[in-house]
């Protein structure tokens, strides 16, 4: 119970009993000297009362912003031990889902429809300290089975901002027009016209839809047991983060993809510079002028640069005259951490800067990964055909963020 409950309780107790003193003509000496006591204690009461009332308050508080977030928090928990182990058996042997698997399910399950056994995205990276699969007797030792190989996501690497979204349409107003400062050319004259402030609207929809397919043999069911919920992790990861990585730079808007950067810079407002000369850390530097001129940021350091692996080389193997400082050296003295992969084209550098925390690119992806099963199409082998599907789009709020160059590196 809450001191200041008991204290209140106690204090009604106190009252009555001073009532029933108080209204005795001639009380005894232990009587005024009861009614002497208590109210010491009343007066000190109040005290207590009104501390217990302010120490409770901010204990409340605390609770209140503990509420607001432990619900995350506990989802979190549960999708730390989601086991794709369990997915693969309920769909392979119709075995029932238990424990934190079947509750994320069931979350998932209530916040959108879903075909066949949805999964959250987080349950599909890679875990630390996890294994792939045990020394087995066949008689012959099952060794982890070896990934491949996708470069770490040059969409995060250049400020993009991934977005969960459960269902419907996700809008981003951006000003495109707003005060102008202007001065006075008089003492009484006016510091300017007003200027209506105006706003621009990007969209994520869900209509794009794609998927990663999968065929697990029987033996392989058999054989690789619990490391084979960490294979098909890691594999699904790999497949879905290289695809959304691909459609983020390079979407193509057809064809059921979002629409990227590249083929999107004119629909997005994105400037895109034909440099048509080798690559060097001047043309780069060009454009971080740019985004300074424009007051998008104010140190080459806020900017996000990619572009692919045959511009790093150039850049690697461009010698100052008369030194042993290259271009790549000049480049990584401003820009830290450049990110090369070849999703990006050849010939082709972007440049992105998050502004006033607007991320230059919003990469939307409705609920989780939507995992069907489908036992006829191989059955006549025992296969399981597994398809994951992902709902996704991809918008760019504001083009001024984002410069691409073009025809860098030509000889």
């Amino acid at each position: 119970m809450l001191d200041s409950v008991k204290i209140a309780r106690r204090q009604s107790e106190i009252r009555q009993a001073l009532a029933g003193l108080v209204g005795k003509e001639s009380p005894t000496e232990d009587e005024t000297r009861s009614m002497e006591t208590m109210d010491a204690e009343y007066r000190a009461n109040e005290t207590r009362y009104r501390a217990a009332l302010i120490a409770e308050d901010t204990e409340r508080r605390e609770a209140g912003a503990d509420l607001e977030t432990r619900s995350d928090r506990e989802y979190a928990e549960l999708v730390g031990r989601f086991e794709l182990r369990q997915v693969a058996l309920a769909i392979d042997e119709g075995r029932a889902l238990s424990g934190a698997t079947k509750e994320v399910v069931d979350e998932l399950r209530s916040k959108g429809g879903y075909q066949g056994v949805p999964v959250p995205l987080a349950a599909l990276e890679t875990r630390a300290g996890e294994t792939v699969a045990a020394d087995q007797i066949n008689p012959k030792t099952i060794r982890p089975v070896i990934d491949r190989l996708f470069p770490a996501s040059v969409a995060s690497r250049l400020g993009v901002q991934s977005i969960n979204i459960t269902s419907g349409e996700l809008e981003f107003p951006v000003a495109t027009a707003g005060a102008v400062f202007g001065w006075q050319t008089t003492e009484l004259g006016n510091v300017g016209a007003a200027s209506e402030y105006q706003t621009s609207e990007r969209s994520l929809n869900p209509d794009q839809t794609g998927g990663a397919q999968m065929i697990i043999s029987r033996k392989a069911l058999k054989q690789a047991g619990e490391g084979l919920e960490s294979a098909i992790r890691r594999d699904l990861n790999a497949a879905i983060g290289a695809e959304l990585d691909r459609v983020v730079v390079n979407g193509s808007g057809a064809a059921g993809q979002p629409l990227g950067m590249i083929p999107g810079a004119a629909t997005y407002g994105i400037a895109s510079t034909a440099v048509g000369a080798a690559a060097t850390w001047a043309a780069f530097r060009a454009q971080v002028v740019v985004f300074m001129q424009a007051n998008a940021i104010t140190s080459a350091a806020q900017v996000n640069l990619g572009f692919g692996p045959a511009i790093w080389a150039e850049l690697d193997d461009a010698l100052i005259t008369g030194t042993a400082v290259s271009e790549w050296d000049r480049l990584t003295k401003h820009i830290a951490g450049p990110a090369i992969s070849n999703v990006i084209p050849d010939e082709t550098a972007i440049l992105t800067a998050t502004v006033q925390g607007i991320a230059p690119g919003y990469l939307g992806i409705y609920g989780g990964v939507d995992l069907i099963r489908d036992p006829y199409t191989k059955a006549q082998s025992g296969q399981l055909v597994l398809t994951a599907l992902v709902t996704a789009d991809f918008t760019v709020p504001r083009g001024m963020q984002t410069r691409i160059l073009t025809g860098i590196g030509e000889p």
